[in-house]
């Protein structure tokens, strides 16, 4: 159907959102733990300050999604922003165990509340604008676009900006001594995701309408995000197509956390040098977000190729297998041929669940209101996110080889094979999930 120019609007601005709340983590992710070694931690105690960060955001997931759904999307969105702001600045000019927790804690909650509420404002915008049955597929492609383009923007950037201040005049050295070691080179790109969160929390109050809303009080919150987060349970255990998307997730969450925790070391193998190693990582990870971006882009033209958005999230997710096989066959292999056949894995992976994600995501929005939307989304998010720390607790503790990757592509395959039984008719939304959150918040 024609979309109405609010709905255009709309898509503009969640797209400029995404990568507004995304670039800061790029700028951070190619920094962050060369940052915490050179302020005096070890390796295990870095992994204990993520493994707080990701704790963190799995405890909040749901009752943040609830409180999104109860509140509204705005004011949730705004505060994400201002404690990404606050985490921003502790981790990059922290130089006491304390002070880094802290900053890893406050980025973990903001990491939760603004986790699917910006896709479910852009959701209930348009719906409000061109009613129920408008296309979401284009506008959550653009989304996924352009998050995959700020993370691969922020991640080149991030680890450009020490080196360059490397350069020419040790700028690096001059800006330590300066500040007494409070800001070194490393601090730099987090120093300048904080400056971008400003400008998202600002952007956001500026823009971001939503559809009338009916006004809460502190109590009618207390009450309305317990009963929301619990419909948003009942809907997963009780909609068949629900189910689905969240045993997909789990399964994208498995491959993800394999990627994340095998290739690195293979890029040290293959480079011989663990600094060399890193950067190449670097790099394939920057090629990872653009597929991603790319495969995101092309959603709804894989859709309308394969008939149907279930069709789609079938062949999407069995493209990702295969590149997970790709990177099984070639795991004890430094050869020129096998390395690019890892390479075209990798890729294939990240372009296969770019292309699913938008699609089974419009067929999550049917299921549920905006009563619950938010929450519904948390809730796959914390599959993909629970899946993703299990996978990575199993698969560390094999041996290197083929093995880990096959087993990893045959839970992805298996996810995908979750798709051959296509859903017949679209139901409409859960009635009985949306009254319950509306008695919630009454």
């Amino acid at each position: 159907m024609t979309e109405l120019p609010g709905a255009l609007t709309a898509r503009r601005r969640y797209a400029t959102v995404c990568a507004l709340l995304w670039l800061p983590s790029g700028l951070g992710l190619a920094s962050m733990v060369l940052l915490l070694s050179e302020r005096g931690m070890s390796l295990a105690a870095i992994a204990g300050l993520f493994a707080a960060q990701s704790l963190t955001v799995a405890a909040l997931e749901l009752p943040t999604g609830g409180l999104s759904d109860v509140l509204g999307r705005r004011p949730v969105l705004a505060v994400a922003g201002v404690l990404n702001v606050g985490a921003a600045v502790l981790v990059g000019l922290g130089t006491t165990a304390w002070l880094l927790t802290a900053g890893l804690v406050f980025m973990g909650v903001g990491r939760a509340l603004s986790s699917g509420t910006t896709e479910a404002w852009y959701v209930d915008t348009v719906q409000a604008c061109s009613g129920p049955d408008a296309e979401l597929r284009t506008g959550l492609a653009r989304g996924g676009s352009a998050t995959s383009a700020a993370l691969a923007a922020g991640m080149l950037l991030g680890g450009a900006l020490p080196w360059l201040l490397s350069l020419g005049p040790d700028l690096g050295a001059r800006l330590s001594e300066a500040t007494h070691g409070v800001v070194l080179p490393l601090s730099v790109p987090l120093l300048l995701g904080a400056a971008v969160r400003v400008v998202f929390v600002g952007y956001v109050l500026a823009v971001l309408r939503e559809p009338p809303r009916t006004p809460v009080t502190p109590c009618s919150v207390l009450r309305g995000v317990p009963g929301t987060v619990l419909g948003g349970l009942r809907l997963g255990a009780r909609d068949a197509l629900v189910r689905r998307i969240l045993l997909t997730a789990a399964a994208v969450g498995g491959a993800l956390a394999t990627i994340e925790l095998l290739v690195p070391g293979r890029t040290v193998e293959l480079t011989g040098a663990p600094g060399s190693g890193a950067m190449a990582y670097a790099v394939l990870s920057c090629a990872g977000f653009v597929c991603n971006g790319v495969g995101s882009h092309l959603a709804p033209f894989t859709a309308r190729v394969a008939g149907c958005g279930e069709r789609a999230v079938l062949i999407c997710l069995g493209t990702g297998a295969v590149g997970l096989v790709l990177l099984a066959v070639t795991a004890t292999s430094v050869q020129p041929l096998a390395t690019a056949l890892a390479v075209a894995g990798f890729c294939l992976l990240y372009l296969g669940v770019g292309a699913a994600s938008p699609n089974q995501n419009a067929l999550l929005h049917r299921r549920v209101t905006a009563a619950g939307r938010a929450t519904a989304l948390s809730v796959q998010s914390l599959a993909l996110q629970l899946t993703g720390a299990l996978t990575g607790l199993v698969v560390g503790a094999m041996r290197p080889g083929p093995l880990p990757w096959l087993v990893s592509g045959a839970v992805l395959l298996t996810g995908s094979l979750l798709w051959l039984r296509r859903v017949g008719a679209r139901s409409a939304p859960d009635q009985t999930v949306a009254s319950r959150s509306h008695a919630g918040t009454s």
